[in-house]
């Protein structure tokens, strides 16, 4: 298996339309790193792998509907 790189470059879900409002992922010391694509120098969110993957996991099952409002 190839070595995945300790930083990776930000990367942005191909579906995002350019100027809209989109999140930025990479991997970084160890961690996945989420940030706000309109601004890039914000605060980040670090996640473990295992926490990014339990966060999708709600996401996709709908155990975080109940944020939407």
């Amino acid at each position: 298996p190839r070595a995945v790189p300790a930083t990776t470059p930000w990367l942005k879900a191909v579906r995002s339309q350019q100027g809209a409002n989109c999140v930025e992922l990479r991997r970084h010391a160890g961690t996945v790193e989420i940030r706000d694509s309109k601004d890039p120098t914000g605060p980040r969110l670090r996640l473990t792998g295992t926490g990014l993957t339990v966060w999708l996991d709600g996401a996709r099952s709908g155990d975080l509907d109940h944020l939407l409002g």
